[in-house]
């Protein structure tokens, strides 16, 4: 992980590929996207930028995050060998967690690939490494895991099962995926929405 954790600063310009936020009178130029810094703020706000600095011998970056679920997401792609924090970040740019997460379920090729800069090889060892990660944990050994959750707490359903496994496959550990998931469920609540509020409840 980096030096910096996120700062906290007046927005100064975004680009199309980086914002500058001002911190104590000192400008800190960010590569972050359009598609993320529109998320951010508008310029003059004062925002939260979640940061991840990449150090290589000629190369000193800082890689911004909108939210933390979104810094989560990017900090464990990066452990996808050959996956790096440029890519990451692109990926991060273009899918929400919530919807990486049941892309990984899923085995969804098709919607990784459509990010730019990931190809079929990287996306299917995204979805290889990242669905280990989830069998580690004890869930489902199949893509798409209903009902195989072992030990939950959360609600009995297929929604909530996926759910779980969805968190799971973004790093969290099965008991608190299912805590946050059994606190978050409505009836009738669709999936993506489940994990949403379920990240949220986990990153606060």
């Amino acid at each position: 992980m980096g030096m910096y954790s996120y700062i906290k600063g007046k927005f100064i310009k975004a680009a199309e590929e980086y914002i500058i936020v001002e911190n104590n009178g000192i400008g800190y130029e960010v590569i972050c996207p359009f598609s993320i810094s529109s998320k951010m703020g508008h310029i003059g706000d004062e925002i939260t930028v979640w940061l991840y600095q990449s150090v290589r011998e000629d190369d000193i970056s800082l890689y911004g995050l909108a939210t933390p679920e979104q810094k989560d997401m990017f900090l464990l792609l990066i452990t996808v060998s050959g996956i790096g924090p440029k890519v990451a970040h692109s990926i991060c740019s273009q899918l929400e967690p919530d919807r990486f997460a049941i892309a990984v379920m899923g085995g969804d090729v098709k919607l990784l690939t459509g990010v730019k800069g990931l190809g079929k090889k990287g996306a299917e060892r995204i979805i290889l490494d990242l669905k280990d990660k989830m069998k580690q944990a004890g869930a489902a050994s199949d893509y798409i895991p209903s009902g195989s959750v072992q030990g939950v707490s959360a609600p009995d359903n297929s929604i909530s099962l996926d759910a779980v496994s969805a968190l799971v496959v973004l790093g969290y550990k099965e008991n608190d995926a299912a805590n946050a998931v059994g606190a978050c469920y409505e009836e009738g609540m669709d999936l993506q929405e489940l994990i949403r509020r379920s990240l949220k409840s986990l990153t606060r």
